[in-house]
């Protein structure tokens, strides 16, 4: 391969060299240009991005939270745009950092040593010039003067001499190194033309992993939309517990009216003790403007006993409030527990902290628990106000108390259903739910049998239990109960002393173990 030099193939062409050079500097900045507008559109779109997705995701309460599975997968993938938006903000600032800023950078040292050497060159071309010239004066001399031909022939001879020895150092020193250093110019810029090319695809190749990721993340979330979910959310949020309305009486009127209501009507469900429902509170009434996802959720009546609501709504919303203060309880119960405790260690080393300046937070603790006992019971008796509505319904329809005892369901230790799959409420396993004891009239008028249950497995207590509330079992610590009734899912096995004495206990309080031959053998600690 012949090696080409500006110095050696190109030495008078110093005019087309000083245009190349420019050229080659202006189509570096044109290319700049080219980068800074492809950034701009960059800022440009991730800011139309994240403006796309704040407006269809506006600021909402810890309650205004969407529920629904498309709504979730809906948020998800507006979450992804929003990364997508600042993977394209990156590339925008790294276009900025690494391509725009050097290319800008570059173009001025290119610049600045052209400049330096188009100068070079142009002092070399001036001094030749003037070393012609002084030879031309000089045979312009000879022929002037002739009185002094030898003279002048000399020192005709010595400028010609010394041109010419200029004129070699000029075509074979000075200009080909002059060029060679163009020529290096102009190869640093082709290869750093080529490192920006590169530096171009690498910026946008480096985020597409986590596009891909990004895609992938709206996809999942679009997988994650389950219909029947949701459809069950809202059955959960809309059911208000109303009984459907009975049938017509038949009113015979070719009899005296005062026996048609008695004699003559078809036995129909009435309204008793008062209970009705209330129009106001209507399921088309609750749930509309309910599947909300863009605008604002609609404000409801905010009632301490939630009496706004219909039956089943409502048992759910106190249910709710109650297991939220029996949580605030026992929080305030172990911090007075605490506080007992480090005030006799106070005590017994007074070294260590004065027990009296514990005894204002011991009291407003007590202050404290005094206050959540008195809510508890308030939403307790609205609770047991709404279950004995909804006991007394049920008493109407006997086909629906049936479905009360259904393999699917059973009656919990407070006389209420309870779906076993869906369990909200268990005790905790070092407070037992005095709420959840059974409630011995409604459960022996249920399962009365003359003959006992039979003995399915035996269990040894862990804890020891009061058994206070009507339903539950007594029993001290290490003491050894037969089992003849499992967990159903609500946290209460029932069990049996051998003094014959039965009742519930938590089944969080025991160790439970068993017969070989029972069913769901399971041993709880």
């Amino acid at each position: 391969m012949l090696s080409h030099y500006f110095g050696t193939d190109l030495y008078d062409q110093f005019e087309n060299l000083d245009k190349h050079t420019q050229w080659g500097i202006d189509f570096l900045e044109r290319y700049s240009k080219f980068v800074k507008e492809r950034l701009e559109i960059e800022q440009t779109y991730a800011k139309q991005l994240r403006n796309l997705v704040k407006k269809y995701c506006p600021k909402r309460s810890k309650d205004d939270e969407p529920r629904f599975s498309s709504c979730v997968s809906f948020y998800s993938i507006l979450n992804e745009l929003n990364d997508y938006a600042g993977q394209r903000e990156v590339v925008a600032e790294e276009m900025g950092h690494k391509v725009y800023g050097e290319l800008m950078r570059y173009s001025q040292d290119l610049k600045s040593e052209r400049k330096q050497h188009l100068q070079e060159g142009r002092k070399a071309q001036q001094y030749l010039d003037q070393c012609w010239k002084q030879m031309d004066n000089a045979k312009s001399q000879l022929y002037l003067r002739t009185h002094s031909a030898d003279e002048s022939k000399n020192e005709y001879a010595a400028q010609l001499q010394n041109f010419n020895g200029e004129q070699w150092k000029h075509f074979n020193v000075a200009i080909p190194q002059i060029f060679k250093n163009l020529q290096d110019m102009d190869e640093r810029r082709t290869v750093k033309l080529g490192e920006t090319y590169r530096s171009f695809a690498d910026v946008e190749r480096r985020v597409v992993p986590i596009i891909s990721k990004c895609l992938e993340g709206m996809v999942t979330a679009a997988k994650a939309v389950d219909q029947r979910k949701d459809s069950a959310i809202v059955v959960e949020s809309f059911k208000s517990g109303f009984e459907p309305p009975g049938d017509y009486p038949f009113e015979d009127y070719s009899q005296n009216l005062s026996r048609t209501g008695s004699d003559n009507t078809i036995s129909t469900p009435k309204n008793e003790g008062g209970v009705k429902p209330d129009p106001k509170h209507s399921i088309s009434k609750t749930a509309k403007n309910k599947l909300w996802l863009f605008g604002k959720k609609p404000k409801a009546p905010s009632l301490e006993d939630f009496s706004h609501l219909p039956p089943e709504q409502r048992r759910k919303r106190l249910q709710a409030r109650i297991d939220e203060l029996s949580k605030e309880l026992q929080k305030e119960v172990d911090q007075r527990d605490a506080l007992n405790k480090m005030k006799d260690v106070y005590e017994k080393n007074p070294q260590m902290g004065d027990p009296q300046s514990l005894q204002p937070k011991i009291s407003e603790t007590m202050c404290n628990m005094e206050k959540l006992r008195s809510e508890i019971h308030k939403n307790e008796s609205w609770l047991s106000e709404v279950e004995g509505k909804v006991s007394t319904r049920g008493d109407r329809r006997p086909s629906a108390d049936v479905n009360h005892h259904a393999p699917h369901g059973r009656e919990s230790p407070e006389g209420s259903y309870t779906d076993v799959p869906n369990q909200e409420h268990r005790s905790p396993p070092h407070q037992p739910d005095p709420r959840q004891a059974h409630q011995p009239d409604e459960f022996d008028d249920e399962f009365d049998d003359d003959d006992p249950l039979p003995v399915i497995g035996h269990c040894k207590a862990l804890y020891s239990f009061n058994g206070q509330n009507e339903g539950t079992l007594l029993m001290k610590e290490n003491e050894v109960l037969y089992i003849i009734e499992e967990d159903k899912g609500d946290g209460w096995t029932r069990a049996r002393k051998q003094s014959g004495e039965e009742g519930y206990v938590p089944t969080s309080y025991v160790e439970i173990a068993m017969e070989k031959n029972s069913k769901g053998a399971v041993t709880y600690i």
